[in-house]
């Protein structure tokens, strides 16, 4: 028997294993915790309901594909709080596992990488964001097996994946500069074949659209007309600006480090769209030990910090130049890069306090650790849906 147990906490994936088990079971113990729609879920649920019955969208700013998926889950499972959600839960699920996976790609080792994986999925907004039927979830998947798939060097497959990431929704084209800046700044042998990620990205994202669109329209006519439809969507998107829309959480790039916002999203149970504090201030310190790795000729501090570059730098030029509105949630993609630093800093420094035989240095590391990790898991325990108290209401958030 103690061979067995030995057997299991030696195999490559007993810590992803046991971090997914979890997550599921508080995913799908309280994704019936609210009956009624979540915040942006009014809009992409009664959206779905639309397309079923009419077979056409209400919402043209959005590609087709994160809407698609929410129709099938309505037709699967029913109008209810489980045909909603239950693909949001699952693509969530799969994001993490898939960023085990990135993160061992990049060389870290499998308690490293476990590290890593459990701040990602016990972070509240990668946590919430899995738990509601809105796009974001969608397209972070994809981008994820672009990311993934780009690491092992299958480009054509990367470059599907980007264009799915694209289709569910646009904020998933940011996968694309990611990819771009780390493959111009890679120190390993870059290949020419990587312009076929750049071609199939582009082919996917046209060609495909053409299809999920006929999906929702089930005929031919000018929404199914790629051009037509991306000159909808830029122009529906770019109305939506600091100046033409009001609301309480609108906050630029630069304030969702600067300044921490919580996002209501539903107040009982308790759905609070906000990085976690733990995640939220070791952002900066995470993107510095990054760099500060990738100048030691680390893979993984180079991949984060064009991960960083691609999904959140971006957004502060863009932002200044085309005044688009933008929500606290928008960081969402940024967070597995964060998680990617704490993994790494925080495995260091608990290898430093391993290694070391006594010393001030030692416990300091200890001390740190556990701080962190404590810091971390109450700070899902207090914004996540497992507490039963309106923290919205005590802290004022969304009054």
């Amino acid at each position: 028997m103690k061979r067995i147990i030995l057997r299991v906490f030696r195999w490559e994936y007993i810590w992803l294993t046991l971090i997914v088990i979890v997550t599921l079971s508080i995913h799908f113990t309280i994704i019936t915790r609210p009956s009624e729609m979540v915040l942006d879920e009014q809009h992409y649920i009664n959206d779905a309901r639309n397309i079923i019955s009419k077979h056409e969208t209400l919402r043209a700013e959005h590609p087709p594909l994160g809407k698609l998926i929410i129709v099938g889950g309505i037709k699967i499972f029913g109008d209810n709080p489980w045909g909603w959600r239950f693909f949001s839960v699952f693509f969530g699920t799969a994001t993490i596992v898939m960023f085990y996976f990135i993160c061992r790609r990049l060389n870290m080792s499998r308690n490293g990488a476990a590290v890593a994986t459990f701040f990602l999925a016990t972070e509240n907004m990668t946590f919430i964001q899995a738990s509601v039927a809105m796009l974001d979830v969608y397209y972070l998947t994809f981008m994820m097996a672009a990311f993934l798939l780009y690491l092992n060097r299958r480009y054509i497959n990367s470059g599907i994946s980007a264009g799915l990431a694209g289709l569910a929704k646009l904020n998933g084209l940011m996968a694309f500069p990611a990819i771009v800046i780390h493959w111009v700044f890679s120190r390993q042998r870059r290949s020419w074949w990587f312009l076929l990620f750049i071609f199939f990205a582009g082919l996917s994202f046209f060609e495909l659209m053409i299809l999920f669109d006929f999906a929702i329209v089930q005929r031919f006519s000018a929404l199914n007309d790629p051009f037509h439809r991306i000159k909808e969507m830029a122009s529906l998107s770019g109305s939506l600006t600091f100046e033409t829309v009001t609301h309480e959480a609108a906050s630029r790039p630069w304030e969702w480090l600067l300044s921490y916002k919580p996002m209501a999203y539903w107040y009982l149970p308790n759905y609070t769209g906000a990085i976690s504090p733990s995640v939220w201030a070791l952002t900066i310190p995470s993107f510095g030990y990054m760099v500060f790795r990738a100048i030691k000729r680390s893979e993984a501090g180079l991949f984060g910090i064009a991960w960083f570059a691609g999904t959140y730098l971006l957004w502060i030029p863009a932002s200044i130049i085309t005044d688009r509105i933008s929500y606290p949630f928008y960081f969402y993609p940024t967070i597995g890069a964060v998680c990617l630093g704490m993994g790494m800093g925080i495995y260091d420094l608990f290898t430093l306090f391993r290694n070391r035989r006594s010393g001030k240095l030692k416990w300091t590391a200890l001390a740190i650790v556990i701080l962190v990790v404590v810091a971390h898991l109450a700070s899902f325990i207090i914004l996540s849906p497992l507490m039963p108290i309106d923290f919205n209401k005590l802290f004022h958030i969304g009054t």
